[in-house]
């Protein structure tokens, strides 16, 4: 077997991360060319960074130099936006990282992780992956959180609680209520406000009071910057110290930090995009309510998750995919039939819709309102 007898054993049944579709992949396997895919899949902002980002970057003349390791001048900028002191923030090379390593930093072999599902697939992924022991709590059938539940799961063993607000994939909100109720157990409660953005609610002033709170936002979807990995957190100060210590070194790298810097300079613009999305998730949710066959979840995100009554969630994924339209499905309980729809560009909307009520989509005409 050479060294793959070495692998732990605790991963050898470990499945991965099922990312999104890369356009380039499906070449000659759709429809269409792959210039003309309509990528509805991975929350991404169709209307992209701001200028000013695509112009600092041609004319950055030091990609040859190391990034700031301890991140000084991003961290003062982050700090400035979210209206913190900086001593609370450290920046990832997504969200995503800082998930990562703040279980490294709290969770042994022997600590649990409570997970809310369904929701977003990276605190399983990372919890496994970091030997922590998963004990995930159902949600009702509108998706909330069972707090009873959740409290009652809490031990001497229990490190993080994961609330991704609003949740992905099903775009509710978990009350601020609920979340204090969980910060009085004392356990770490990680907030994931990735889409803070579009549903503007926060509990970022609460961590004066609870030093259990974290934070995790990001500017992947807001600012369109997903290709360049950036994201940021919001931790007391003494594990944010902490988070910077075992960080790899470098790891938001200069292009990230330049993006991010001028992002900032034009949140007029960005937020001008985040507004066309929030009203175009509107009118989506509308189109999408009169597809007979689709039960379709109200959502303060960017996206949009619909439950298929007629097929598998998956049939209807490939037979969009051959149309040049991607959208994720799912495969886990609770959500198996489900479809979740990014919102994009009006004539991305126009165009899935047509494709929706097309002869070769639908099962059952009269199901059509």
């Amino acid at each position: 077997m050479g060294i793959e007898k070495l692998i732990r054993k605790d991963l050898l049944a470990f499945g991965g991360y099922s990312a999104a579709t890369a356009p380039e992949t499906l070449e000659g396997k759709i429809k269409v060319a792959t210039k003309d895919i309509i990528k509805l899949d991975a929350n991404e902002n169709p209307y992209g960074c701001s200028p000013r980002v695509n112009k600092a970057l041609s004319q950055y003349k030091q990609f040859n130099i190391y990034p700031d390791d301890g991140q000084e001048k991003l961290r003062k900028l982050l700090a400035g936006y979210v209206d913190i002191d900086a001593s609370y923030i450290v920046a990832g090379n997504g969200s995503n990282q800082l998930i990562d390593l703040l279980i490294r930093l709290l969770v042994s072999k022997s600590d649990e992780v409570i997970n809310c599902t369904p929701t977003f697939g990276i605190y399983s992924f990372s919890t496994k992956l970091c030997g922590g022991t998963l004990v995930e709590i159902p949600r009702d059938n509108d998706f909330n959180i069972d707090i009873a539940r959740v409290k009652s799961a809490v031990n001497k063993k229990t490190k993080i609680i994961f609330i991704a607000n609003p949740n992905n994939p099903t775009g509710n909100l978990t009350p601020k209520k609920d979340i204090i109720e969980l910060l009085g157990t004392g356990v770490s409660v990680v907030v994931d406000e990735a889409y803070y953005e579009f549903s503007r609610q926060t509990v970022l002033p609460l961590m004066k009071k609870y030093k259990n709170l974290i934070v995790l936002r990001t500017f992947s979807k807001w600012a369109g910057l997903a290709g360049l990995r950036v994201g940021y957190g919001l931790f007391p100060p003494g594990i944010a110290d902490f988070i910077l210590r075992i960080k790899i070194p470098y790891n938001v790298n200069v292009a990230a930090t330049t993006a991010v810097a001028e992002s900032l300079k034009d949140i007029g613009y960005l937020m001008a995009s985040v507004q066309k999305l929030i009203a175009e998730r509107k009118r989506l949710f509308t189109r999408l309510q009169r597809i007979g066959w689709l039960k379709v979840y109200p959502s303060q995100a960017n996206f949009i998750l619909c439950r298929v009554l007629n097929m598998e969630a998956k049939e209807l994924y490939k037979r969009l995919q051959v149309e040049g339209i991607l959208v994720r499905y799912f495969d886990q309980p609770r959500i198996k039939d489900c479809i979740r729809i990014s919102v994009s560009k009006p004539e991305h909307t126009d165009a899935l819709i047509k494709a929706l009520r097309s002869k070769s989509l639908r099962q059952n005409r009269r199901m059509d309102k």
